[in-house]
């Protein structure tokens, strides 16, 4: 049997543009909570946010932001954000959300590389210590005479407000509105690139909006669901699955803090008797060892996603057991596909949410191919996962010839990712084609050696990369971080324990023990720069 599924044709797919689709769910759901900040405690009804959407909308107009033109956004998670979000799509601007982590270099290429003519951005960021404040406006005036920016509005200022308060008639709007249509491009998102600069993912109403209400609809969310969002919005997991996931069902957008405090969305969830939460394993690791994770009331919860990279078994075990969330789901995807390929059911069992990334969304197909032939191939076996479907971006933005790298003639998103589809249909994700450690001959995906090593009862977490030996070609290099007043773990240690229950050749040769994994801002591992960093720490 081939390596191909494809997804349910019901419900059928979205065709209105965002702002259709916000106002349908204001007119159903006026008076119904839309929108909490639990930092400033503000919160909004679904009328009080549209009312809030329009104005900052018909600013941005009024500001000279025509249809296409691109409004940035440079901000951490907070109100402004999402209603920043609807209004530029509500606008037809093409929203360019800026990763709250870039500095200067960064910062200039996106706004030079998308052509931002509006920024908004914020004024600062206290980091999660409180020890360090990033300066936004001091490195926005350092970079801004390189770029095509003509306005930058600072958020929690004048300028903020001037923007709002700088709208005229509704008339604007509704002519914008009926202008717009659900293929235009509404927003570029920027993936970090493991070489060179980053791309510009292009992604239209159509991908994005039908891909947030496909996620939730898969975990059965509806008007009375509220979400915990702690994930960023500047990041598909954010502004798609959890902001457009909750607009197109009426529900609840919780937005627990600027960035992630395990500490805080665990109180965000008690309080605002949230029934979802959002994370990548890290997060949900976070939570479970939080100081007050015991006292906390977590009994509101159902469901919930995770995303990002694999979940170990322990931890997929404790959401289930210990917070309530019978109904959580893994989800597999990339920027590039809007983001979600794959889910988990709401009723699979524990094997299939943790061994596997689940299985073909709806209106979507997937397949695997050989990398080399481009052949589908049988059930079982690994190889490049690829999927086509109204998810695939538009392109990258301006760069044809990467577009064309990743997206094949039939319209087939190649995603780097080694997987194999088991007899079920469902899929399992065994590495990136550039992970896979080739050790004297035999391939070794590090997502196994790590899932064996995650048994071990002193380590809290742990990631493998490949390093290179003279004499193998590659060896195993095990990044561990310890529980808790763990004894010390080196090589000698990890050997015995794997001694006769795992394969001689996927023994990590070396074991490095650390406080933490370099990380991007979503919680996806570096491993990228833990190749690197091991080389120089070991001195091979």
């Amino acid at each position: 049997m081939e390596s191909y599924a494809r997804g349910e044709t019901e419900p059928p797919l979205l065709t209105e543009t965002i702002g259709a689709s916000f106002e349908r769910t204001v007119a159903e759901h006026g008076d119904r909570e839309a929108l909490v900040e639990v930092a400033s405690g503000r919160r909004w009804t679904y009328a009080e946010l549209d009312a809030e959407v329009d104005a900052l909308a018909r600013g941005l107009i009024a500001a000279g932001v025509a249809q296409g033109d691109r409004v940035g956004i440079w901000a951490p998670n907070c109100a402004e954000w999402t209603i920043t979000q609807f209004a530029t799509a509500k606008a037809g601007a093409v929203l360019v959300t800026i990763n709250p982590a870039y500095r200067t270099h960064e910062l200039a290429y996106v706004l030079n590389q998308s052509g931002v003519s509006l920024l908004i951005s914020a004024t600062a960021l206290r980091s999660k210590t409180g020890s360090k404040t990033s300066d936004y406006r001091a490195m926005v005036s350092e970079v801004l005479d390189r770029t095509p920016v003509r306005r930058v509005v600072f958020l929690a200022t004048d300028d903020w407000t001037a923007l709002v308060d700088g709208g005229e008639g509704e008339d604007g709007l509704a002519t914008r509105m009926a202008g717009l249509a659900a293929t235009d491009p509404i927003n570029i998102q920027y993936t970090s690139g493991t070489t060179g600069f980053p791309k510009g993912a292009t992604l239209s109403h159509r991908n994005i909006l039908n891909n947030g209400y496909f996620t939730t609809e898969t975990i059965n969310f509806t008007y009375e669901d509220r979400l915990a969002i702690p994930v960023p919005f500047y990041h598909c997991f954010g502004m798609v699955m959890g902001n457009l996931g909750c607009i197109t069902h009426g529900a609840t957008m919780v937005i627990p803090a600027p960035g992630f405090d395990p500490e805080i969305t665990l109180q965000a969830i008690q309080d605002e008797r949230c029934t979802g939460v959002y994370g990548v394993p890290t997060m949900f690791i976070a939570m479970q060892n939080a100081p007050g994770f015991a006292e906390a009331d977590l009994s509101s919860l159902r469901t919930g996603i995770m995303a990002g990279s694999p979940c170990p078994v322990e931890v997929m075990k404790r959401c289930i057991n210990d917070m309530s969330m019978a109904e959580v789901s893994i989800a597999y995807g990339m920027t590039e596909t809007s983001p979600v390929s794959t889910q988990t059911r709401a009723d699979d069992d524990l094997e299939r949410r943790t061994a596997t990334i689940g299985r073909v969304h709806p209106h979507v197909e997937i397949k695997i191919v050989d990398p080399g032939s481009g052949a589908t191939l049988e059930r079982g076996e690994a190889g490049e996962l690829c999927t086509r479907g109204y998810s695939v971006m538009l392109g990258y933005w301006d760069d044809p010839e990467k577009t064309a790298e990743a997206i094949d003639a039939d319209g087939w998103m190649h995603t780097g990712d080694l997987a194999v589809m088991r007899p079920d249909g469902y899929a399992v994700v065994v590495g990136r084609i550039k992970d896979m450690v080739i050790r004297g001959g035999e391939n070794i995906y590090p997502r196994e050696v790590e899932e064996f090593l995650y048994t071990h009862p002193d380590v809290e977490d742990v990631q493998v990369v490949g390093v290179p030996d003279e004499k193998y070609g590659e060896e195993l290099c095990a990044w561990i971080r310890l529980r808790e007043g763990a004894d010390p773990l080196g090589v000698e240690e990890v050997r015995a324990f794997a001694a006769g229950r795992l394969a001689h050749y996927k023994v990590p040769r070396y074991v490095l023990v650390v406080d933490e994994f370099p990380m991007t801002v979503t919680g996806k591992v570096r491993k990228v720069e833990m190749r690197e960093r091991s080389v120089d720490l070991l001195k091979l």
